[in-house]
């Protein structure tokens, strides 16, 4: 089935069959498509009947339903008879959008016989209705703190047409203000107004809207209704705080009273919702005073101000107005501290001990010192020089020296611990500010030995002050090893050499141990010789004698080895005497 536009027409064969007996029918359906704005007397063509008899047994006449709008016409050609529907009035969609009509045609034969066609009428829309509103006035009241999406109302429009005439599009005025599109914004389809922008009682109390429906019909045709919204006044103002003077950075050695800001504080609301009530933190050196204005305070400081214990202040001022509910508004100023130099360069010890190994490197670092100041910059920058003066030891001082701008201290000498053990200097801190402070500390020096010393050998004393030699057979002589005692170790016989050389070597424990060496010539001579050579008036006894009493002297080495003090060798002059009378020395 196709649809026809226009005024055009629709033509449907149908056929149907019925069984028992087997009979065809033909029925037959006409279709018409008339725009309601179509004049009267517009005449639309039938499909004419057909009928295979001829003379009067053929059609004769067409009839239609009875209606008030159509009627029908026939005009007569030189075979057929072809009917017209006639518009008899003007159509109106809105009050019949659909007509049904039977066309019968009729014979002329004796009975009549008869033919029907099912005739429908679709009225077509036109444009003929303006959209209609549903109120010619729309009023509304919002609460000014309204968020911004908030659907304000919704105008209602409709169209009594159909289709695209009867669709509707909403618009503002196009003679409105500005701040009214600027706060408010129509939905074109829904017809809702939300708000737009932030609504303020204190800048507008009303606003009048002009809103336009428009149809889409060809051409489109629009109607106006006036919205007007009233804003409700809260106290949706919270106050203001305007800093008019401010001094961030405060000196620690400012006096109680001293102002560092001026602030002022409003509120949009009038009334009990303008009225502000001013706060400030606790707990801080700073209060909050009124000034001669209503509404103005100054800052100043109420108590003494330490930059070493607290650098930094946070300042909350916080002001409340009198609304039901009440609104707050916070402001926080951020004060520094700024520093003066009030407090002196510290060492983390005093006195300090330095322990320094001699033989140490002319010019090479020993030590440093390390001082802090509280304070800051220039107040704490420090320098260092070595204290000359009383409470120190000036022949030493001179032998060291200090960088000035890191406390490390060196040594312009070669320290030896045989001569000098301790001594002690002090060393003094000055920090940059005006005027400088400073403190000094005590270091107190101990030398440390180190093994550069080898052992002395007094006695026997060499003539060349080395001993040299070979070493002979040890088998007559022990040696002990601590004390330096030389003793045999049995009687000497006639087949024993006369003389006998020994090489002693001394060495002391250093880490790296040093030593020295001596040699002893002892001779072995018989008992008139050994007289002979003393003073002392004794009785002869024979060499024999002399052997048998070898075993039970001793001879007394004594070396006192020591890194601090030159070494020393004692004998007895008792023993020696005897030695000497026996040994012949």
């Amino acid at each position: 089935m196709e649809l026809c536009t226009g005024t055009g027409l629709c033509l449907i064969d149908l056929e149907i069959v019925v069984e028992t007996p087997l009979e065809a029918h033909y029925v037959g359906e006409q279709k018409f498509e008339i725009a309601e704005h179509t004049p009267p007397g517009t005449r639309f063509q039938l499909h004419a009947a057909r009928d295979p008899d001829v003379g009067m047994n053929s059609v004769h006449t067409y009839k239609i339903t009875s209606n008030d709008n159509f009627e029908i016409d026939v005009r007569q050609s030189d075979e057929d008879k072809i009917p017209f529907l006639i518009l008899k009035k003007s159509l109106d969609r809105e009050q019949n959008h659909n007509y049904t009509l039977l066309l019968t045609a009729i014979d002329g034969g004796i009975p009549q016989r008869s033919g029907t066609l099912n005739v429908t009428i679709v009225v077509l829309d036109s444009n003929d209705n303006r959209p209609v509103f549903s109120q010619d006035t729309y009023n509304v009241r919002i609460q000014e703190n309204v968020g911004v999406g908030t659907v304000v109302i919704r105008v209602n429009a409709t169209d009594a047409d159909e289709g695209s005439n009867s669709e509707v599009e909403f618009s503002l005025g196009k003679t409105l203000r500005r701040k009214v599109y600027d706060m408010f914004e129509l939905d074109r389809l829904t017809g809702d107004i939300r708000v737009k922008g932030e609504v303020d009682f204190e800048d507008t109390e009303v606003y009048k809207l002009d809103v336009q429906a428009s149809d889409k019909g060809q051409p489109p045709l629009t109607v106006e209704c006036r919205v007007i919204i009233k804003i409700i006044d809260i106290n949706d103002n919270e106050p203001e705080i305007d800093v008019t003077s401010l001094s961030n950075t405060v000196s620690e050695e400012s006096k109680p009273g001293t102002v560092i800001s001026l602030i002022s504080v409003t509120d949009k609301d009038s009334g009990i919702n303008g009225k502000v009530m001013s706060s400030m933190s606790e707990n801080i050196p700073f209060e909050l005073k009124p000034s001669y204005k209503e509404n103005v305070y100054s800052i100043v400081t109420k108590g003494r101000l330490d930059r070493e214990l607290v650098s930094h202040y946070d300042i909350t001022i916080t002001a409340t107005d009198c609304g039901q509910p009440p609104l707050s508004t916070f402001k926080t100023l951020s004060i520094q501290i700024s520093d003066v130099n009030d407090n002196s360069p510290e060492f983390y010890q005093d006195p300090l001990e330095l322990y320094l190994v001699e033989n140490n490197a002319p010019g090479a670092s020993i030590f440093s010192v390390i001082a802090s100041d509280k304070d800051l910059n220039e107040n704490a920058a420090i320098s260092y020089h070595i204290g000359r003066g009383e409470g120190t030891q000036n022949d030493m001082t001179s032998f060291l020296n200090i960088n000035s701008d890191n406390g490390l201290i060196s040594a312009l000498k070669s320290f030896d611990f045989e001569t000098l053990k301790t001594f002690k200097f002090q060393v003094v801190a000055t920090d940059s500010g005006i005027p400088s402070l400073s403190s000094n500390v005590t270091i107190n020096v101990f030398i440390l030995d180190q093994n550069d010393n080898a052992p002395v050998i007094l006695y026997p004393v060499s003539a060349n002050g080395s001993a040299e030699g070979e070493i002979t057979d040890h088998s007559l002589f022990a040696l002990d090893r601590y004390t330096g005692q030389i003793r045999t170790l049995r009687s000497f016989t006639e087949t024993d050499e006369a003389e006998h050389k020994l090489v002693i070597l001394v060495k002391d424990n250093g880490n790296v141990s040093l030593s020295a060496t001596a040699t002893v010539i002892i001779n072995v001579v018989e008992p008139k010789e050994a007289f002979a050579a003393s003073d002392v008036k004794t009785p002869l006894i024979s060499w024999r004698e002399h052997a048998r009493l070898l075993p039970y002297l001793r001879f007394l080495l004594f070396c006192y080895v020591s890194a601090h003090l030159p070494s020393q060798f004692v004998c007895s002059r008792y023993l020696i005497a005897n030695v000497c009378i026996f040994i012949g020395m």
